[in-house]
């Protein structure tokens, strides 16, 4: 609660100014610091508004109001301070707000009066040249998404997941971007969706080299020496992760494709079964990925107790053997007088011959019954 009431405060009028050098929001206190807008722009009849000018949120939504079409703000990591304008602006619940600023939501949909709050994990998958224990396969991001009758507002966090190239995309399909802020949310779902469909791609190849390494026939002892649990363990949390950005994901999929929605096309909710479609498939995926690598890190773990098993055999083996002429020295080293053949000439020879003769029957019987 704390935290709306700072929020509102913060959207009090006193506390906004304009750049007009930047035509951006400046709401922090320092004006050295950069916007987190990174774009804004006007939408009529699927085509950019040229205004010849960069836009400030006011303007463009003022311009929309006036001459129609609808306008998409992009953001990248907003502080309260600096989102508590474009808040006001377009009247985003303070709720949605907050967890657009703090980030590290999970996957949803949430609907609100006059808009709708989506949230997106993105997945970049981390190229590598070996997985180690300590390799990241996968990387996270987070895209959240206002929709409006008339604005549409993305929200990003992390490195990844850059919209630029779908803004353009979408530019250049006129079409579908007649449709209003619905077609932006479904171009977005689709884009995090087909990113998911890669990074499982590339995730299936990590888990195939694992397997394959696991089940070598050039392996020793029965379990391959190159493969170690703490690497099978670190790509099943990885897989974990991946699993956490999709499974959530599902039922806002499906509520858009299925339920009929005032804020969504309803030509644009066809093209959202689609995406839950394709999300689908890949939650079986990472479903799939996760019980495999149970398996390989199973088998792996019974292989290795499988070649202690087998060192243990041929250490006791060893020991067995050895285990004669120690008795055999123990007894003779004595040093009592009155011992058999003590002074007989081929006592020595004799003894000697026995030690042999016993070891090395007990090494082929031992080698017999698979123990050498």
């Amino acid at each position: 609660m704390s935290m709306i009431r700072d929020l509102r405060a913060a959207v009090r009028p006193s506390r906004i100014s304009l750049r007009k050098d930047t035509g951006v929001y400046d709401t922090t206190r320092d004006p050295s610091t950069p916007s987190a807008v990174v774009d804004c722009a006007v939408y009529r009849d699927g085509a950019r508004v040229d205004t010849g000018k960069p836009l400030t949120p006011h303007e463009a939504m003022r311009k929309v109001r006036r001459d129609g079409g609808f306008v998409w703000i992009g953001m990248h990591e907003p502080t309260e301070a600096e989102f508590a304008g474009i808040a006001r602006e377009f009247g985003l619940h303070p709720l949605a707000v907050e967890d657009a600023v703090q980030a590290h939501q999970r996957p949803k949909l949430e609907r609100y009066d006059d808009s709708l709050f989506t949230v997106f994990k993105t997945i970049h998958y981390v190229e590598h040249d070996e997985l180690t224990a300590t390799s990241e396969v996968v990387e996270t991001g987070e895209v959240m998404c206002f929709t409006g009758r008339d604005f549409f507002i993305t929200v990003r966090h992390g490195g990844q997941g850059s919209l630029r190239a779908l803004r353009h995309r979408l530019q250049d399909d006129p079409e579908l971007l007649a449709k209003g802020p619905s077609a932006v949310l479904h171009a977005i779902a689709d884009h995090v969706v087909d990113g998911y469909v890669a990074v499982a791609d590339a995730v299936q190849d990590d888990i195939d080299e694992v397997e394959t390494e696991v089940f070598s026939p050039g392996r020793r002892g029965g379990v391959s020496r190159g493969v170690d649990s703490a690497r099978i363990y670190q790509l099943k949390r990885e897989v974990l992760e991946f699993k956490r950005a999709v499974a959530p994901l599902l039922r806002p999929m499906q509520l858009l494709s299925e339920r009929p929605m005032r804020l969504i096309d309803p030509d644009i909710q066809k093209y959202f079964r689609d995406v839950a479609d394709h999300l689908a498939r890949v939650q079986e995926q990472v479903i799939g990925f996760d019980e495999l690598l149970n398996s390989i890190l199973q088998a792996n773990l019974a292989q290795a107790s499988v070649a202690q098993n087998e060192d243990m055999r041929k250490i006791t083996a060893w020991a067995a053997i050895i285990a004669v002429p120690t008795m055999v020295t123990g007894v003779y080293g004595m040093n009592f007088d009155h011992m058999p053949e003590l002074h007989w000439r081929f006592g020595y020879p004799l003894v000697l011959s026995f030690t042999v003769g016993v070891c090395l029957a007990i090494h082929r019987t031992l080698k017999r019954n698979g123990w050498l």
